[in-house]
């Protein structure tokens, strides 16, 4: 006996159609295949390093950067002045600026003219004689280097007169021993050099020595 069916059972159900993902499809997949690509080849390009030439902007010595701004060393320090004894004296005391005008310091330095008594003093630098006589018992030349630069020394014997012109290097007296003067600063021959700039006492090795501080450079690579 032919068994009956249901005409709901009989009649074939057609499969259900779902919405196509929009990542699914063919194309999509094609694009991102193309932009992994693009990815990969900046990626390779860009850690391979900057073209042989110029870089597009400087980079030198931003911060960050491996590339360190240029070390020069500081420059060749050249004296504006020469020494007023050959050959150049030992410093026996040097300059020591006083708090107030009025107050004890050092205004100059004290040299060593060595085993020589009667030592020749040269004129430091051009100049013309400003003051060529005795001060409290001691024999003192004060030389006008322009620039309201004044430098004296002291205890000395000197034929110059006030308005002489003197050129650097110029022999423009000798260390005072006669009356035992040289003795009396240092206890022993010693010739005392002052140098004033705009009527206030300045430090005389200054035009001589390379006063500069040391300045520490990194080393090379």
């Amino acid at each position: 006996m032919p068994v009956a069916t249901s005409p709901i059972a009989r009649t074939a159900r057609a499969p259900r159609s779902r919405p196509s993902h929009p990542c699914h499809h063919p194309s999509h997949h094609r694009r991102l295949f193309a932009l992994v690509l693009c990815l990969a080849a900046a990626f390779v390009s860009g850690s391979a390093g900057p073209a042989t030439g110029s870089p597009p902007f400087p980079v030198t010595g931003w911060p960050g950067s491996s590339t360190l701004p240029e070390q020069r060393g500081p420059e060749v320090f050249v004296p504006e002045w020469s020494w007023p004894l050959e050959p150049v004296p030992t410093v026996l005391r040097t300059f020591e600026k006083p708090p107030r005008t009025w107050q004890r310091g050092h205004r100059g330095v004290d040299l060593s003219t060595g085993a020589e008594e009667s030592a020749a003093i040269l004129s430091p630098a051009d100049g013309v004689v400003f003051f060529a006589g005795t001060v409290v018992n001691r024999g003192v030349l004060s030389i006008d280097h322009g620039g309201g630069r004044i430098s004296s020394f002291e205890p000395v014997e000197t034929a110059l007169l006030k308005g002489q012109r003197v050129a650097a290097g110029d022999v423009v007296g000798a260390l005072a021993t006669a009356t035992g003067e040289a003795r009396g600063h240092c206890g022993f021959p010693c010739l005392h050099w002052g140098v004033r700039a705009d009527g206030e006492y300045v430090d005389p090795l200054s035009f001589v020595m390379d006063r500069r501080p040391s300045v520490l450079l990194p080393l090379a690579g």
